[in-house]
């Protein structure tokens, strides 16, 4: 279906001519060969080139240490991708899942776990270190005051999720199993780089009886490598594996890491951990009998947590779904075809629009409804006829190929005269000549057979 524009348009011009688309540290980057340097730094400077993220050397140093950092338009446009299907894989999965949204700073979290960092006013924190008649250790009992009045800002989402526990319980029935699950921005306390920093974090926390505990651990683990395979272009590159006894967390009887191997070395996406029942019951001051379930026992749930690292999982997908295929020109020379072949669900920008030659009023306009016709139909499409700068064909492609567009679209005057238009695909290179109202339809069925694979 054309929109009123692009029609107009068409029939104008047929009337007149009788008418007929990590964390990498550097210290860890520098511990490889020259070649990986490279390599790592080449691949780098891609995702800046093609705006995934922004320039700037502290910006990539986050970036490779798989925290939060700048991100271009695509890059938020990506994390925003990765986030929705993350959310419709544990809303979607058959279990009670449940959306909540936590403070951010709190003054009643708890001390253990979430309220290792704390957050003050510079001016009052100088104020108490001005104070010249107080003692070193006078001194030292203010700023430890100062800091227990400051609210704590939050590492994960686990505690507010089982302050969550009791009124969701209710909505519930009181029947288990089922979970709560957040997105958002977290702090992470310095590993070494003098502050901490910020983390896209994704977490499900699942309250179940204690007998089934360790089988709900198993079944989420293999959902969720599951899910992270699915969007893969090499899949056996996500595996899973359980965490070392001498690494698992003081408050959880076991862990299960989902981990990506990067041309650099292992890193975990997600870990999972059997928790228990004692940190819900600390959460809820040892009030059993709020916490009891009508499971025929009464018994205080187990908790079992998964918590992703999206800003790494991100990193982890640009890396996976990169590829250089050396190919010869029609010239016998060699070249080199850099891609981003995301998933066509994850790819931040499905279609590039473009004319062929010299832009007229009539191409634009053909060009601007149907822009307005994919973003109708949420089809998020790159304007390149709006490009002042005269670009080759070659170049374009190039360029759309490292920004991971699914397919490009050209308008010439051949549009103009029969309505056909040339479409390339990012995967095959293929071009193929289509009537301009079957794109959209063609687009959007292609993403859904994606999807559902």
């Amino acid at each position: 279906m054309l929109t009123p524009c692009v029609r107009s348009v068409l029939s104008q011009h047929a009337s007149i001519l009788h008418m007929r688309p990590c964390s990498l540290t550097l210290a860890l980057l520098h511990t490889r060969g020259p070649e990986d340097v490279n390599q790592g730094e080449s691949l780098l400077q891609l995702f800046v080139d093609r705006y995934y993220i922004s320039p700037g050397q502290n910006n990539m140093q986050l970036f490779q240490r798989g925290m939060s950092c700048s991100y271009g338009p695509l890059g938020a446009q990506l994390r925003r991708n990765l986030l929705e299907q993350w959310w419709h894989s544990v809303s979607r999965s058959g279990a009670q899942v449940f959306g909540i949204s936590s403070l951010s700073c709190s003054q009643s979290r708890e001390q253990d776990g979430c309220g290792q960092l704390r957050i003050t006013d510079s001016e009052n924190f100088k104020q108490t270190l001005d104070h010249n008649e107080l003692s070193k250790e006078q001194l030292i009992q203010e700023v430890r005051a100062l800091l227990q009045r400051s609210p704590s800002v939050r590492t994960n989402f686990l505690q507010g999720a089982l302050e969550q526990f009791v009124p969701s319980l209710e909505l519930v029935s009181r029947k288990l199993p089922f979970g709560l699950a957040e997105t958002g921005l977290c702090f992470q306390p310095s590993d070494g780089s003098g502050c901490p920093a910020e983390v896209t974090q994704t977490s499900l926390v699942w309250f179940c009886s204690p007998r089934t505990s360790s089988q709900w651990l198993d079944h989420w683990a293999q959902q969720r490598l599951k899910w992270w395979r699915k969007f893969a272009l090499s899949p056996s590159d996500f595996s899973s594996s359980d965490v070392p006894e001498e690494e698992v967390d003081r408050a959880a009887s076991r862990g299960v890491r989902i981990i990506y191997n990067f041309p650099w070395g292992q890193e975990p996406l997600e870990t999972l951990w059997s928790r228990g029942d004692a940190e819900l019951l600390r959460t809820h001051h040892g009030v059993r009998s709020k916490l009891q379930c009508r499971d025929g026992h009464k018994s205080v749930p187990h908790v079992v947590s998964v918590t992703g690292n999206m800003d790494r999982g991100l990193m982890a997908f640009l890396s996976n779904s990169f590829q250089q295929i050396k190919r010869e020109d029609t010239k016998q020379r060699l070249q080199q075809r850099k891609v981003l072949k995301l998933h066509p669900v994850l790819t931040p920008v499905k279609v590039a629009l473009d004319i062929s030659r010299r832009p007229t009023m009539e191409l634009r306009q053909v060009c601007e409804g149907l822009l307005q016709e994919f973003m109708e139909a949420k089809i998020s499409a790159w304007p390149g006829y709006l490009e002042t700068m005269p670009t080759a064909m070659e170049k374009l492609n190039a360029k759309y190929d490292e920004m991971g567009v699914l397919f490009t679209v050209v308008i010439d005057d051949n549009t103009m005269e029969s309505g056909l238009v040339q479409v390339r695909s990012r995967d095959t290179t293929i071009k193929e000549t289509m009537h301009i109202s079957e794109i959209k339809n063609f687009i959007s069925r292609y993403i859904s057979a994606a999807d559902n694979i």
